[in-house]
């Protein structure tokens, strides 16, 4: 069923960016047909090499625009957080229904279909022992009776991005070319295709990388990135940089004239001298030189 659940993410959610990412993240663990998944903030942030912050925002921005439900009264392996997407599951349950017109259709079939939690355990994720108080709990697995639910918001056609924000601190920071990777279905790009954002750059400046290599020889470090990284796979924006910042930091300034070198040798010291003794021949060698005021 995870299967399913990433089809529904791809085709019909509105979410962008980080957002996106941890709610593909996250239906790639549905079990069934209930779209019930379980998942950390550390392996969340794992997956989409994002912040753990930045994560913890696209989950409230999810759970804002009803396409994601924390089930706080339930806990899965390794004591991980319980999500269940809501629009998906009603999604397929519409679609079991119409495979099956025989079947006589149950009541109240505009809400999302109750959980069954028995079906769970053989996932490992079962009710907590002590639940968390009222004030804590977000959204609980099983609603009481009498209590009113939110409709789910209505499948969206056309421009589904329009009226949704981007999620996570890193989208606000990338310039629009790499945006444009990042944020739509096509959220990798190749390192010839990735460009140097500002923030980038005011980091080699700040850090001195770039009075230490100079303009030219950020540029050259740049050329030289590229031109080792040509085969490697397309990988997310916020991944080139990091990366591309690990190279400038290593990369060596351009080569510098030998200054204690005596003019018309080669690179080397003459007659196996030292440095040192190659220094004192210099100086010698201009004192000696003529300067057309000797009489």
């Amino acid at each position: 069923m995870s299967s399913e659940a990433r089809d529904w993410v791809w085709e019909h959610s509105c979410s962008r960016g980080t957002a996106r990412l941890v709610l593909l993240s996250i239906a790639d663990r549905v079990g069934d047909e209930q779209c019930v998944s379980w998942a950390s903030l550390s392996s969340l942030a794992k997956r989409t090499r994002a912040s753990v912050s930045t994560v913890r925002e696209a989950i409230d921005r999810l759970v804002d625009a009803g396409e994601l439900e924390q089930l706080d009264d339930l806990t899965g392996p390794q004591r991980s957080t319980v999500y269940r997407l809501p629009l998906a599951a009603k999604a397929l349950a519409e679609t079991v229904d119409d495979e099956d017109p025989d079947q006589t259709p149950a009541e109240g079939t505009e809400a999302t279909p109750a959980l069954r939690i028995s079906a769970l355990r053989r996932y490992n994720i079962r009710p907590r022992e002590v639940p968390e108080s009222p004030a804590r709990a977000r959204k609980p697995a099983v609603p009481e009776s009498g209590r009113s639910r939110r409709k789910p918001a209505p499948r969206r056609t056309g421009n589904r991005h329009s009226d949704v924000p981007e999620s996570g601190t890193q989208n606000r920071s990338e310039p629009d070319l790499n945006r444009r990777y990042s944020s739509g279905d096509a959220a990798v790009l190749s390192a010839a295709e990735w460009q140097i954002e500002p923030a980038s750059h005011t980091w080699a400046r700040q850090q001195g990388h770039l009075d230490r290599l100079g303009e030219q020889g950020l540029q050259a470090a740049d050329a030289k990135w590229r031109a080792h990284r040509s085969g490697f796979k397309p990988r997310p924006a916020a991944a080139w940089a990091a990366d591309w910042r690990s190279w400038v930091a290593r990369e060596h300034p351009p080569g510098r004239p030998n200054l204690y070198a005596v003019p018309g040798t080669g690179p080397g010291q003459p007659g196996g001298m030292t440095r040192a003794e190659a220094h004192t021949a210099a100086l010698l060698a201009a004192l000696n030189e003529p300067t057309g005021t000797e009489q």
